[in-house]
């Protein structure tokens, strides 16, 4: 019989055991203690799911390691972060395996979900044969299927993307059972004999965007200095039938601001220097002193004092996600608020504080700065320009 835990229930981990745990047996494993009680409420803090979808599943919410024994699917969808010198961090990836050592059996399967670098699949799965005595693809499987998540996007949600598996064994039996479980999650299974390759595909998904986000980006500040109008040469460019349109913006999250430092870091294991992989983050890093030198422009042009009140809108690193990881958003936020002291914040994805209010009457702030695209946004841009408010809109987002 067939029993599934997930190590890590944020927002790749959380869909997945919800989603399993329709047919099979299933463990949503997390070591934090508050998430765990929440979601045994029903609750989901990131705001993805409503209490209904968590009935009528066959799931328990779980930190007590001895709950996921008897298990012998063990899907790990744990953060893999970078560290403050930009190098990765697979802190929570090793302290699953660490963990895994002494719990998997002869004929489970270890899916790793988590971003990594080409070849991390191969380390971990060299070390749990090294500690546990059970020998990769023979006695224990091993898997990689990256997660292809896009949180607040209600179009892309797990059971609607194609996903790709990836596992070296050679046993058809194994192999088919897989195919059957994640069918029950995906619309289709891309399947690969290589994880290295699908490691690497994952990173340059993200990589690709990270890219094409930095040169609007550019052409935005470009557009600006000559006094042209962005909108219009996108509009224009557009016409051609190849070109590819993306809108500017502050690129933060849980993987772009993070995936081209992963590739950059095998590459330099591999003495290689990578040169287009990290152009864009120099571009979207930028953006943050970008929109504060928009400010500064403003302020001394208005000659503004200490008590102005400004309302900054969108705070999450993306319009719809109550996410706040790698924000530069809210790194703009706290650097204003610092200065001017009737800063306040909008965005109703996040939970009201001091801070953080509600839209009751725009007319009492004296300047709007949009950082995020969204109807929501849209509606206060399109009311604070009838009442003729200061705007600061540096992306065009509503022009």
């Amino acid at each position: 019989m067939i029993s599934i835990c997930i190590f890590g229930l944020g927002y790749v981990g959380l869909p997945l055991a919800l989603n399993f745990s329709k047919k099979f047996n299933t463990v949503g494993f997390d070591i934090n203690t508050k998430r765990i009680r929440r979601l045994k409420k029903n609750i989901d803090d990131n705001n993805e799911f409503s209490p209904k979808d968590f009935k009528n599943k066959k799931i328990l919410f779980s930190s007590n390691i001895d709950h996921v024994k008897k298990c012998n699917y063990y899907i790990i969808c744990v953060p893999t972060p970078i560290n403050l010198n930009k190098t990765p961090d697979l802190s929570a990836l090793k302290k699953s395996f660490s963990v895994l050592k002494n719990l998997i059996k002869k004929n489970d399967t270890i899916v790793i979900e988590s971003t990594v670098y080409p070849g991390v699949t191969k380390m971990l799965g060299n070390y749990l044969e090294k500690n546990s005595k059970l020998k990769k693809n023979i006695d224990f499987y091993l898997c990689y299927s990256p997660e292809r998540i896009t949180p607040g996007d209600k179009t892309k949600t797990l059971r609607k993307i194609d996903k790709i598996f990836s596992t070296e064994s050679n046993n058809n039996i194994k192999i088919n059972e897989i195919k059957k479980i994640y069918k029950l999650v995906s619309r289709k299974i891309i399947f690969s004999k290589n994880i290295a390759e699908s490691e690497t595909a994952k990173v340059i998904e993200n990589i690709q965007r990270d890219l094409n986000i930095a040169l609007f980006n550019e052409v935005l500040i470009v557009c600006d200095r000559l006094s042209l109008s962005f909108n219009e040469v996108i509009r224009l460019a557009s016409t051609k039938w190849n070109f590819i349109k993306y809108k500017p913006g502050l690129v933060g999250g849980h993987c772009l601001p993070v995936d081209p430092y992963y590739l950059s870091h095998v590459a330099q294991l591999n003495k290689l220097k990578l040169t287009t992989t990290l152009a864009g983050r120099k571009t979207n890093s930028y953006m943050k002193n970008y929109i504060l030198n928009k400010f500064k422009i403003f302020v001394k042009k208005n000659n503004i004092n200490k008590n102005y009140k400004i309302l900054i809108i969108g705070l999450t690193y993306k319009y719809g996600v109550s996410d706040m990881r790698n924000s530069i958003n809210e790194q703009i936020f706290d650097i204003i608020k610092n200065q001017y002291k009737n800063t306040k914040g909008y965005d109703p994805f996040v939970k009201l504080n001091n801070n953080i209010v509600k839209i009751n009457n725009i007319s009492k702030y004296n300047l709007f700065i949009f950082l995020s695209d969204g109807k929501k946004f849209k509606d206060i841009y399109d009311k604070a320009t009838r009442l003729k408010k200061n705007i600061i809109n540096p992306f065009k987002y509503f022009d």
